[in-house]
């Protein structure tokens, strides 16, 4: 997948299919979206997938904001998706001041030569999002595009949305999250180095990531976790928090425990998926109480994956 972040001297060299949104968490409603693209895909045309590098609502306001997929998640899951083209737009005054018909021409007509465009039913765009998909049907014949605008997907009576996902992960609703995303919520980073407290005096050595500033966390506490390891999925438990017990921490951190692995992470790149919420974060009185229960935990995730296996 060619990742571009630049549009100023940018210029498809064929016909492309894209759709267009912020594809925050790449849920279920969004992969619908990429299905019908590679379904129109038909004569050559490149699969583009146009978003922002920053959520256009966070750079107005000028508040941070966080984020179900950070934009490195957001390319991974692309990928996998088979998408050829991820263009992250800055949403500079360039863009977010463009009319709707500015849009359309400069962008989708000039740069990513258009042929199919695929939005959701609320796609706004442009000027104070004052284009919709009746806009972009106006514009449709003149600008040589087929609008192709795709109904939302629906999880138990509700339409699947950013903001549904969202609300879930952040009561640890761990399973409804994965029904809405199709996939577990997911934490990437690189292995750091701890203090190796799990290997040396726990006896469970565990792996550390520190996730980034914008990503959304569930609340602090165990889960049942699968970590992918270069394409491996390893079963495990993950802690996120402060861990009390051990003391010393001052930023929020993701720490797992693989089951059946056995070698050294660190500097690796990996991919946490969190499963299911056990308990919450709480600090114990000893080393020795810490221990008893996070064997306590890891029979807790040994006996959920033997329940689950089948739907996993």
């Amino acid at each position: 997948m060619e990742y571009i972040t630049d549009l100023t001297n940018f210029q498809m060299d064929t016909s492309s299919i894209v759709s267009l949104g912020k594809f925050d968490g790449l849920h279920r409603g969004h992969q619908k979206l990429l299905t019908k693209m590679k379904e129109w895909c038909t004569g050559g045309e490149k699969t583009v997938v146009f978003t922002f590098s920053v959520p256009p609502q966070a750079a107005l306001s000028g508040n941070g904001l966080s984020v179900l997929t950070t934009n490195e998640e957001r390319r991974a899951l692309l990928e996998r998706e088979g998408i050829d083209y991820c263009v992250e737009c800055p949403f500079g005054p360039e863009i977010s001041h463009m009319t709707p018909e500015q849009f359309i021409r400069e962008i989708l007509v000039s740069r990513l030569r258009v042929k199919e465009l695929v939005v959701g039913t609320d796609f706004h765009f442009g000027y104070r999002r004052s284009g919709n998909c009746g806009t972009l049907m106006a514009f449709a014949d003149s600008c040589g595009y087929r609008l192709h605008v795709v109904d939302k997907e629906v999880y138990e009576g509700r339409e699947i949305s950013s903001t549904y996902v969202r609300e879930e992960v952040k009561q640890g609703h761990m399973e409804v999250a994965e029904a809405l995303l199709g996939y577990p919520y997911m934490i990437r980073g690189t292995v750091a180095h701890g203090r190796q407290i799990g290997r040396k005096t726990l006896g469970m050595p565990t792996v550390n990531l520190m996730p980034p500033a914008d990503k959304l966390l569930p609340p602090k506490g165990v889960y049942v976790s699968m970590t992918r390891v270069d394409d491996v999925i390893y079963q495990g438990m993950t802690n996120i928090g402060y861990k009390p017990t051990v003391g010393g921490e001052t930023s929020v951190g993701v720490e797992t425990f693989l089951f059946d692995y056995e070698g050294d992470l660190y500097g690796n790149y990996i991919e946490v998926g969190l499963l299911n919420f056990e308990r919450e974060e709480r600090r114990f009185e000893s080393m020795d109480a810490l221990k008893e229960q996070m064997e306590k935990d890891i029979q807790y995730g040994i006996t959920y994956f033997a329940k689950n296996m089948n739907n996993l």
